[in-house]
């Protein structure tokens, strides 16, 4: 099983949330990468960019256990994952298998981002800080109630950094589900 790790619009593909999360991962035996956005402003360029890179690992990988995946986003990450899984998933001949969403604040339902509607996925948990003042918690709150999945709001503004035990236990226990 392989976690990718989509980052948010002004961080990096290894600031210390997706560190912590990505130690969580391996000491699970999974496989992780973290896609590097730095540079790309757009939204779906960056959609396209992980659309891109589970095509190359889907040709590289020939066993149907090499493919599963599980795609973790925070802010705009989270919408480049949440938009590019319902991307893939349409795609009837993609031999690879998404597993799950982790979500982190997702920048869902944001002005001037192309993509407004958005589909259910199965195995899919958002976490979401109640002092959050980048991205309203109740865009969470719309797409959870919406796709009916899993929401965890939690004591925490939007980089929930003061939160990041809570996060690694609610990743934890998610990614045990899964696997």
């Amino acid at each position: 099983m392989k976690v990718i790790f989509s980052h948010g619009k002004e961080s990096g593909p290894w600031g210390s949330k997706i560190k912590a999360l990505a130690n969580i991962a391996k000491a699970l035996n999974c496989e992780v990468a973290s896609i590097d956005y730095r540079g790309i402003e757009s939204p779906d360029e960056r959609v396209q960019k992980l659309a891109d890179y589970l095509l190359k690992n889907e040709n590289q990988n020939k066993s149907q256990n090499e493919n599963k995946y599980i795609l973790v986003g925070s802010s705009m990450g989270g919408y480049v994952s949440l938009v590019c899984a319902q991307q893939h998933k349409t795609n009837h001949n993609s031999t690879s298998q998404l597993q799950g969403l982790f979500l982190l604040a997702p920048a869902l339902y944001m002005p001037n981002y192309n993509i407004q509607t958005y589909s259910h996925i199965p195995h899919t948990e958002i976490t979401h800080g109640w002092s959050d003042d980048i991205i309203p918690v109740e865009h969470s709150i719309k797409y959870a109630q919406q796709a009916q999945c899993s929401l965890h709001l939690i004591d925490g503004d939007h980089r929930l950094n003061s939160s990041l035990a809570q996060v690694s236990d609610l990743f934890g226990a998610f990614l045990k589900k899964l696997i």
